[in-house]
């Protein structure tokens, strides 16, 4: 009970406060990252299992350790304040309603700008059709990279799984590329943000086909995701597309080159209002997870007083 109390206190003061506009603690860690890999970058795998290792292992365990010693209701708030940090709910909502807005006013080009903060993509060659599918995508695969991810790691390890989920997500972020610097490099961070992703990315999926159209997110997540590059974010979209009734993927172009792109989902093209529904998707999963969490925790707790 006291796990889905802390998941709990930490969405809501996420939605009051949302990221830290100043000394994000992720921040902190990216330039740790960064001196790190500037020290010990080298065309090898074995010298990105040790980057990342430095990198994330010593954070996580000393929280581990802290909580230990820590007097309960100390690492209960400590373990709220800590999944807060790791959440992005109200930062993703915060980066998905410009886009929208400017779509629905008919300013493309504000739009695009307002895109561009949330997809790696070249965004000046975008139609408008093209900037919903880009933020309706963000939107989805963020709701499990920066809230359904964190949220799955929490419950299962508390604190210490939020916070491991978060950094190697973040270092995939930054490494896992397949690049000439990283191909390498990069390739611990990416599997294992691969490995640490796999069930959280499907129950993301599978939360999107609760709170959607469900027959058609199954279908869609068990015949269009293998063709996805990524392994999670297949599921999670594939789904998403399919929860929301709307066409996703297909061509996008990066560093000057259209990108050919599997088709996710079925139905209408998206649209401004299809930003809308995605967050409100990821929104009403979040709240499902809670209730979920809340009544596993009473059912707990009144079998422990039988």
């Amino acid at each position: 009970m006291t796990a889905a109390l802390a998941m709990l206190a930490a969405v809501l003061l996420d939605a009051l406060l949302g990221e830290p506009r100043r000394a994000h603690p992720l921040v902190a860690f990216g330039r740790l990252a960064g001196r790190i890999e500037m020290r010990l970058h080298a065309d090898r795998r074995g010298a990105g299992v040790l980057a990342w290792s430095l990198a994330v292992l010593p954070p996580v365990l000393l929280l581990a350790a802290v909580q230990a010693i820590c007097p309960a209701w100390l690492s209960w708030s400590g373990s709220a304040v800590v999944l807060y940090l790791a959440l992005g709910l109200r930062s993703l909502g915060e980066h998905a309603r410009p886009v929208a807005a400017a779509l629905a006013a008919g300013d493309l080009e504000r739009a695009r700008a307002a895109v561009g903060r949330m997809v790696s993509r070249d965004t000046a060659a975008l139609d408008a059709t093209q900037v919903a599918a880009a933020a309706t995508e963000s939107v989805l695969e963020n709701g499990n990279d920066a809230v359904f991810g964190a949220l799955f790691w929490f419950a299962v390890l508390g604190a210490p799984g939020a916070l491991l989920f978060r950094l190697a997500n973040t270092l995939d972020a930054m490494w896992g590329y397949r690049t000439p610097r990283y191909e390498r490099f990069g390739w611990a961070a990416a599997r294992l943000d691969d490995a640490l992703n796999f069930i959280p990315a499907r129950l993301a999926a599978f939360t999107y086909a609760l709170f959607g159209h469900f027959g058609r997110a199954l279908h869609c997540w068990r015949t269009q995701a293998p063709q996805w590059d990524s392994p999670n974010a297949g599921p999670a979209m594939a789904a998403g597309a399919g929860a929301l009734g709307v066409e996703l993927g297909g061509a996008a172009p990066y560093h000057g080159v259209w990108e050919a792109r599997p088709r996710l989902g079925t139905g209408d093209p998206p649209d401004a209002a299809t930003i809308d529904r995605a967050w409100r998707l990821v929104r009403n999963g979040v709240a499902g997870w809670l209730i979920a969490a809340l009544a596993f925790g009473l059912a707990l707790l009144g079998g422990a007083h039988a």
